[in-house]
């Protein structure tokens, strides 16, 4: 019987689901897994769920086993001794080669046979003397890996603004790009440093609720809007998604709140000093 269930691998903390015939695998399980990359350590973070035997496994991970105990200590040697002593030699080498790139990270793959050093540059970086160098003293496969400011922040941030562990290092699976345009839309301020995570770019928890809100925001008229209402009529010139209310103008100046269940008519563009025919029911106010 093949089980299918969702791990989590990887120094950048990456998720995917895999396949495994370990029946008794529970959520939270340290495992050894093979991935596209090779054979690493990784967490079951969902409960096993049977498989129909006819599908493709192909483009799945597999579990291969439970972490021993052995399997973690050598794993705690290699993090605790062998990378700090990796970093240093390699920032060593890119000083020496006047390399223009800030080395961010370094990983093991299972086994030590793939050292992959994470950095970050602001264009394309000719390492090839740096690999040549770093091959040569570690004798084991060398892999670099340019990562933006998003990932640098999932590798060494731990907490957002909110108190909260990042939402990269918890559940996300892929950094989808984050817009001004959904700011705006929840009304949230403008100001850079209260709407930007640990990374400098937009939080990626504006992405959220964002379908949401522009669901909502189509329910309620546009600014400069004619309504006619059962508190009277005005021109639209503000408004609340999550209450679904608007702030209309009235003809005596006066502001006026109304839910969207007192709209009664809604008349297309905007008026021009209350004396646009709008031939609704609003009778006399419009002239």
């Amino acid at each position: 019987m093949r089980y299918q269930l969702t791990i989590r691998y990887g120094i950048l903390r990456n998720i995917e689901n895999a396949y495994t015939h370990i029946h008794t695998l529970r959520k939270g399980d340290k495992v050894v897994i093979r991935s596209s990359r090779g054979v690493e350590f990784g967490e079951a973070i969902s409960q096993l769920q049977e498989m129909d035997e006819e599908t493709a496994v192909s483009n799945m991970g597999e579990v291969l086993y439970k972490v021993t105990e052995d399997d973690e200590k050598k794993q705690r040697e290699i993090e605790e001794e062998t990378i700090p002593s990796e970093f240093s030699f390699c920032q060593e080498i890119i000083k020496e080669h006047n390399l223009p790139m800030k080395l961010a990270s370094i990983e093991h793959l299972f086994g030590g046979k793939k050292i992959i050093f994470y950095f970050l540059a602001k264009g394309r970086v000719d390492f090839r003397e740096l690999v040549k160098d770093l091959a040569k003293k570690y004798k084991s496969r060398i892999e670099m890996k340019q990562i933006g400011v998003r990932d640098e922040a999932r590798l060494l941030a731990e907490y957002e603004h909110c108190g909260r562990e990042l939402c990269c290092r918890t559940f996300l699976k892929d950094l989808e790009p984050i817009t001004m345009k959904m700011a705006k839309n929840q009304k949230a301020t403008l100001d850079p440093s209260k709407i930007s995570g640990r990374c400098g770019r937009l939080m990626c928890c504006l992405r959220y609720e964002d379908e949401a809100y522009e669901e909502l925001k189509h329910n309620l008229p546009k600014k400069g809007t004619l309504i006619v209402t059962t508190k009277g009529v005005g021109e639209v010139v503000d408004y609340d998604i999550l209450q679904q209310k608007v702030t209309m103008e009235a003809k005596d100046n006066k502001l006026v709140v109304v839910s969207k269940d007192e709209i009664l008519e809604q008349v297309s563009g905007a008026r021009t000093g209350m004396r646009k025919e709008c031939g609704s029911r609003c009778g006399d106010i419009c002239e």
